[in-house]
């Protein structure tokens, strides 16, 4: 039995969740899968898969097995990139995971021109506004907005944008515009509700001086397409970051307010799981974002935004 190809074997039927779609990857017949994944279970001594009618599960052991010998081929992979030397495109799977709303306006366009350099690359796309676990669910890298709570996160910090207070012009027509930050509590708030989305309490600055807000409203998302929606639909104002509202702010079609008074920033950052080192992969794809954060014709290449290591 080849520990390598039944390991390989063994990933593709967990990714692709069913021993026929890994056939197919693998160009080999599913009798062939089944039973390499069949031979390697009986030469572990432990079930590795829960076959149902709804697909295949890994068991405690076969996700402990995918994710260790996941690792281990990312580290093969990557000697081989090494030996054949640095002009060689990048091989394998990258999985990254992004915020829903700012991978679809700022990372999803510009994936691409990343294949096109790497035409041997496969990329997976979790779009989660939650902060999942990396490790337990195979992530090469993730982006997140906001503060990084957690000190222990190997991460890198890309970019920096402001958090506003915006709605559309509707709204404002009929609601009035707020002078000073008091007169937001006679407005209806949107509220983003999830992590590192800024919550009801808005701290505004101005020459040394502070002041708290809490936003009030009939409706709070946990979901930032939830928020554009809501605000678009002329429902309330938010406060929320450029990102969140670029196209939108460069159409007209959201405006903000309170322009002389400063909420805090928002940052990007690129986090990679705490336990091991970094893949080429995902470091190159960082690098890649990098570069999309200052060029000329991207959404993030705005004077709003810096751009920092």
């Amino acid at each position: 039995m080849d520990r390598l190809a039944a390991m390989e074997t063994f990933i593709c039927v967990v990714e692709s969740g069913s021993f026929t779609a890994a056939s197919r990857r693998l160009n080999l017949g599913q009798p062939a899968v089944s039973k390499t994944v069949a031979q390697l279970e009986e030469r572990l001594g432990v079930r590795l898969l829960i076959r149902s009618t709804r697909g295949l599960t890994p068991t405690e052991a076969g996700e402990e097995y995918y994710q260790r010998s996941k690792r281990a081929m990312d580290d093969i992979n990557e000697a081989e990139v090494a030996a054949r030397g640095s002009g060689s495109g990048l091989t394998g799977r990258l999985r990254i995971c992004a915020p829903v709303t700012f991978a679809r306006l700022h990372i999803l366009p510009h994936l691409g021109a990343f294949l096109a350099r790497n035409p041997d690359l496969y990329i997976d796309v979790v779009l989660d506004d939650r902060h999942i676990d990396l490790v337990s669910e195979g992530i090469d890298v993730a982006l997140r907005l906001g503060d990084l709570r957690d000190s222990s996160l190997i991460a890198r910090r890309l970019a920096t944008c402001r958090l506003l207070i915006l709605g559309t012009p509707d709204y404002f027509a009929r609601a009035g515009e707020p002078r000073i930050p008091e007169d937001l509590v006679a407005h209806q708030a949107v509220v983003y509700t999830q992590r590192g989305g800024g919550g009801s309490k808005w701290v505004f600055s101005r020459h040394g001086e502070e002041r708290i807000i809490h936003g009030r409203g009939r409706v709070r998302a946990s979901a930032a397409e939830g928020i554009r929606t809501l605000v678009l639909s002329g429902l309330g104002l938010a406060m929320a970051s450029e990102w969140m509202f670029a196209p939108e702010l460069a159409a007209g079609l959201v405006v903000p307010v309170l322009n002389d008074w400063h909420l805090p920033t928002m940052d990007l950052w690129a986090v990679f799981p705490t336990g091991r080192m970094a893949s080429a992969k995902a470091r190159a794809f960082v690098a890649y974002l990098a570069e999309v954060v200052q060029g000329a014709s991207s959404p993030l290449a705005n004077p709003l935004y810096s751009q920092q290591e």
